[in-house]
Order: C-alpha cells, then structure tokens, then sequence
C-alpha cells in the first residue's frame, strides 16, 4: 500500500464486486482506508466504476445497489455542476456522445465533492474532490475491441440478465471510435489540469 499512496498518480478500475462486501472480499477495507489516506492527502486520484463507488466509500457516502436496475450499454451523460463543465470535462458532455456504462451500484455524492455528470438512471455518474480527485462510474477508457473481453469474462452476468452481446457489440462499433477521440482530448486535458 505504500506505492499507492507514494505514487504520483492512483487509478482505481473497476470490477464485478460491491464496495460493501468486505465479509466476501476482506482487501477491500484496507483498499477504501489508502484511498481516505491518499485523498486526505490531496494526491492525484482517479478512480473509475468500482474505483468511483471506492472513493465515495473512502469519503464517507453511502454506496449501494441501484434501485433502478443495472445501467449496461451505450448512454449520454449530462453534466450536472454548476454553470459549465470545466474545459477538461466538456468533452465527455458533448452532443450526441455515448459513454459505455457497467454498473449495477450507485453512490451518494460525498459531502465535499462537486458533481460533474449524472444520467437519466443515476443521478450520481461522476464527481470531483478539489482539483486532485476524479471519480466516474462510467468507462471512457474501453474500446470496440477491449470490450470482447468483458463481453467474454461476464458472459454469465449478460445471459442473467437478458443482455444481448450482438447488440453490446454493434453499439460499441458505432460509438467507441468518437468516445475514444473525446476520451483523448478528455485524458490530456485532465492531466495538465491536476499535474
């Protein structure tokens, strides 16, 4: 854990468990205490899915299974700070941009976080803490290709429920190459903003 709260950057990705099942995986108290140390610390942070629900959780919110069903596909966020989104964030809240969402829990947004986006599911989808946290529940990193692995390592989740890996697939064909071209402008942004 002290290379995690030495780095110069923390990224948390994501991963099929709940913030709130310790009894199950027990590594997850010690993982939400270094995210508390690092951003009381005010170090760069970027946590992503679980990453995001880890951070909310390391910050004292409630994270929990949402009450609206699992959020899985193809969806525009909308930004839901005040005034405009920050340069770096644009981006994201572009017209007609589809961001891949995977999730089936949702957080409360934590007492010192600025929200940033929310969809018509969940009003929770992204938040920031000062300039050195960045927390999204949804996945700009994923492309066409790297999602053939989700599509394969959670085949038994899709087939529960009811989802269709053609049309994951066919929508992530259309959509991934111009999330991937707004995802990069997004990245460089938001690392000469926090670096």
């Amino acid at each position: 854990m002290l290379q995690a709260e030495a780095c110069d950057l923390l990224i948390v990705l994501g991963g099929p468990i709940g913030v709130y099942e310790t009894d199950a995986y027990p590594f997850l108290v010690s993982e939400v205490e270094t995210i508390h140390k690092r951003l009381a610390a005010r170090k760069p942070m970027l946590g992503i899915c679980l990453g995001a629900q880890l951070m909310a959780a390391a910050l004292g919110a409630r994270v929990y299974t949402g009450t609206k069903g699992p959020e899985v596909g193809w969806f525009p966020i909308q930004y839901s700070g005040r005034n405009q989104p920050p340069a770096w964030f644009a981006p994201l809240v572009a017209d007609r941009l589809l961001v891949f969402h995977w999730h089936g829990d949702t957080f409360d947004l934590p007492a010192e976080a600025q929200p940033l986006a929310r969809t018509k599911l969940y009003e929770n989808q992204a938040f920031t803490v000062g300039v050195y946290g960045l927390a999204l529940q949804f996945h700009p990193e994923v492309t066409a290709n790297g999602l053939e692995r989700w599509y394969v390592g959670h085949a038994s989740e899709l087939a529960s429920k009811r989802l269709s890996v053609k049309d994951l697939r066919d929508a992530g064909i259309r959509n991934a190459p111009q999330l991937g071209q707004a995802a990069k402008v997004f990245w460089n942004r938001w690392l000469d903003h926090i670096l």
